[in-house]
């Protein structure tokens, strides 16, 4: 039996999405996030096509090192109005099911991908901040900022995988109020406590990220793979333990 063909290949997926470009070149695979040759612009599409892509990114055992990164001058918005979210959030219990079922795999399937992510975040993150923080090494722009305008301040229980995330990496009280406020961080407050390892001019953010990857590549296939895993356990755990939770809780805050 031929296990391959079981697997996912690059060619399969690598042009699937509308809002993900793919390039890989030596085992580095980086993965550019946008919206019609822009920024990424979240919504319906976005987060199902990276709740499959991260699945299939996975699977692909030619992927060595994963590079995330954004189009533009933004990684991804736009900012969340209050006032006009609150009313598009209700949903019925049926369509909640099927968001929050994939929410929870968007984050699963992320953590899944067992070798090393570099996130290279080249602007505002204002909606799903916590993807490239999830990544093992986290690269930003100056003119980068952090915000999670799309759940409390936006009118939504941050229950989504934020409220473990944030918390778990800038400690508990600052991740608290990060999250209930829709604080802004720029890149240097981000080093500081903790999301960012390193801030760059725009123009030298991608090169330093694939310099890095060419250097976890240096590593046996298998010493790249285990220590994905290792690094990435607790946090696996903790999102296993809370994350259906607070999908549950922020689920019944907005059926109808």
């Amino acid at each position: 039996m031929n296990v391959d063909k079981l697997r996912a290949r690059f060619e399969d997926y690598c042009d699937r999405y509308q809002s993900i470009s793919m390039r890989r070149e030596d085992g580095i695979l980086q993965i550019t996030l946008g919206t019609d040759g822009g920024p990424l612009q979240w919504g319906r599409r976005p987060h199902a096509e990276l709740e499959e892509a991260f699945l299939n990114i996975g699977r692909d055992r030619d992927n060595q090192v994963v590079i995330m990164t954004g189009t533009g001058s933004e990684f991804s918005g736009p900012v969340a109005e209050p006032e006009s979210n609150r009313a598009a959030h209700k949903q019925s219990p049926d369509e909640w099911a099927e968001l929050g079922w994939e929410s929870n795999r968007l984050l699963t399937n992320l953590l899944a991908i067992d070798v090393p992510m570099i996130s290279a975040i080249n602007g505002p993150a204002a909606r799903h901040a916590e993807l490239p923080v999830m990544c093992d090494i986290v690269l930003a722009a100056e003119t980068a900022t952090f915000q999670d305008s799309a759940h409390y301040t936006g009118g939504l229980v941050p229950g989504d995988g934020v409220h473990v995330v944030f918390p778990m990496i800038m400690g508990l009280n600052r991740g608290r109020y990060f999250l209930l406020t829709g604080q802004v961080i720029d890149a240097v407050e981000a080093r500081d406590v903790g999301l960012v390892n390193e801030v760059l001019p725009a123009d030298e953010l991608l090169p330093r990220a694939w310099e890095l990857a060419r250097q976890i590549m240096l590593q046996p296939e298998m010493n790249r793979r285990y220590t994905r895993l290792l690094l990435t356990e607790q946090l696996r755990r903790q999102l296993h333990d809370l994350l259906p939770y607070g999908l549950a809780l922020e689920g019944l805050a907005i059926t109808r």
